[in-house]
């Protein structure tokens, strides 16, 4: 299992590395060069998937509590860095969802490259997202706070660039503001690291989680938590801190979507889980309240904003729509970690996963439109002049309509499917805080959640009415099934994974259950 854990870092960061030399690589001709490299890209993330499948089925399951393919090495003995590495059942899922996804990704691309403003070289998008992958996977391994900072930091320059060069729209706008964001909050988290090294003594997460808050004073950790808080919560993204995300997705090509929702997302709410929880415990607790809260308002606010733009006349981008609708789910996740309860963080990390895996299909299935008809303006495709006629998915593309209807479902958390345990136990957790929290408050914000999830339906069938079924005034016109067999093998794994997750859900919580108990050092 070392091994593996290596492997699967250092497989896409060779690939990346062998971007830089595209002809001897890829060969001397520029056309064969660039249909190599994105084959290479879909081989290379099949590889790191195999990788993560066979770390899945050696970890032993019958302990998920505990460090698993452990890699302790010395590396900067000066400030006691140690490159520190090891997957528990918190981990394991979020490492095999950002495989999968990457790879989904890999192998839409080659089918469906993405374009930009004149020809953006293909080897250089093969170099971007292998490197990408390589943070991203690196964000769920590594046990040293400062390794934990470099992970948290190497996917930025690679997904500002994915949006900068292969988006659409006001992309160039998009990108500034999502590494702006994100470069200062990981600035102020930064300084929240540095103040628990320095008073603890040692950077190693295992050793301070072990500590729960051992050694540090009250204030050190309530500063701590403050710092580390706010740098988490621009990537979760937390509302009022969110504001680069609806930018971001609208602009961003569609496997660039279906990453930031994915996976960049979950890394702020995972560092909450690993390192607020258990390293501060105090200084969380002061700040559950508010985080609730934060979570709360999101959940509401995001189902508002997306009724707004679900509405007729309004002239809604349906990836913007998806994108909002992410600070609503979020908001679900934020609200079971504020609960620090292990019924509520369980929630939250089934969640997680769950948004990873419905969203990521969403935004498949909207960028797919967006090629096909050249829009993604909720009016047009309600059956205005792209789908003359009128007969909109439904009618058109059948299959496509169909899918779509069934990432709404699970989005809006239908029973039997991924998206509605998360949110439910994020509600339970919310019901009964952790001691020392008020319950009256988290009542009130699990009403708002409740509040939220009528919302979550109402817009999000209001979608599948006007985007499947299109204006009812106009005909139906019966056309041939539009789904590619690219597109079925992107996004197959995705839906039947949603199902899995819904109707099986200990095949995530007997993984997270004794962890989660470990960080709030109980049981």
């Amino acid at each position: 299992m070392t091994a593996l854990l290596i492997a699967l870092l250092l497989l896409p960061l060779l690939g990346a590395a062998a971007t830089l030399a595209p002809a001897a690589v890829f060969g001397p001709d520029e056309a064969t060069r660039e249909r190599r490299a994105l084959t290479f890209n879909a081989v290379v993330s099949g590889l790191v998937l195999a990788l993560a499948v066979a770390l899945a089925a050696a970890f032993d399951h019958a302990h998920p509590g505990r460090m698993q393919g452990v890699t302790d090495l010395r590396w900067i003995p000066a400030i006691d860095v140690r490159f520190h590495l090891g997957v528990d059942g918190v981990s394991l899922p979020l490492v095999v969802l950002t495989a999968l996804l990457t790879f989904l990704c890999a192998v839409y691309s080659t089918k469906r490259r993405p374009t930009g403003e004149g020809t953006p070289s293909a080897v250089s998008f093969t170099g971007l997202f292998l490197l990408l992958e390589t943070g991203m996977l690196a964000t769920f391994l590594v046990l040293d706070l400062l390794l934990f900072f470099l992970a948290f930091e190497i996917v930025l320059i690679p997904m500002y660039f994915l949006i900068a060069r292969w988006g659409s729209g006001a992309r160039t706008a998009s990108a500034n503001r999502f590494i702006l964001y994100t470069l200062l909050g990981s600035a102020v988290m930064l300084l929240g690291f540095l103040l628990i090294g320095l008073k603890a003594g040692t950077f190693d997460m295992t050793a301070l989680a072990a500590a729960h808050g051992q050694g540090l004073s009250h204030s050190t950790q309530v500063l701590a938590a403050l710092a580390i808080g706010l740098g988490l919560a621009v990537k979760a993204p937390a509302w009022p801190l969110h504001s680069w995300l609806p930018d971001a997705h609208t602009s961003a090509p569609t496997v660039g979507s279906v990453l930031l929702a994915g996976v960049l997302l979950k890394m702020g709410t995972y560092g909450m889980v690993r390192v607020l929880i258990p390293i501060v415990p105090d200084g969380t607790s002061t700040f559950a309240p508010y985080l609730g809260a934060l979570g709360a308002v999101g959940i509401v606010y995001g189902s508002l904003a997306c009724l707004s733009l679900a509405r007729p006349g309004r002239g809604g981008d349906l990836k913007r729509l998806i994108a909002y609708s992410s600070v609503g789910h979020m908001g679900f996740v934020l609200l079971g970690i504020a609960s620090l309860t292990p019924v509520g963080i369980n929630g939250a990390l089934f969640a997680n996963i769950a948004h990873g895996l419905i969203t990521g299909l969403l935004f498949f299935l909207v960028g797919s439109l967006k090629d096909r008809y050249k829009t993604a303006d909720l009016d047009t495709l309600a059956g205005a002049d792209t789908f003359s006629g009128g007969a909109a998915l439904y009618g058109r593309a059948p299959r496509l309509g169909a899918l779509l209807a069934f990432a709404a479902v699970a989005s809006l958390g239908l029973p039997g499917l991924a998206g509605f345990w998360g949110e439910l136990l994020a509600m339970f957790g919310a019901f009964h805080p952790g001691a020392g929290l008020s319950r009256p408050a988290f009542l009130t914000y699990m009403a708002l959640a409740g509040l939220g999830t009528l919302l979550t339906a109402a817009y999000l069938l209001v979608v599948v009415r006007r985007v499947c079924m299109g204006d009812p005034a106009q005909p139906a016109v019966a056309q041939p099934a539009e789904l590619r067999g690219y597109e079925a093998v992107s996004w197959t794994p995705l839906a039947a994974l949603t199902l899995v997750a819904g109707l099986w859900p200990a095949l995530l919580l007997t993984l997270s259950d004794p962890v989660v108990k470990q960080l709030l050092a109980v049981g």
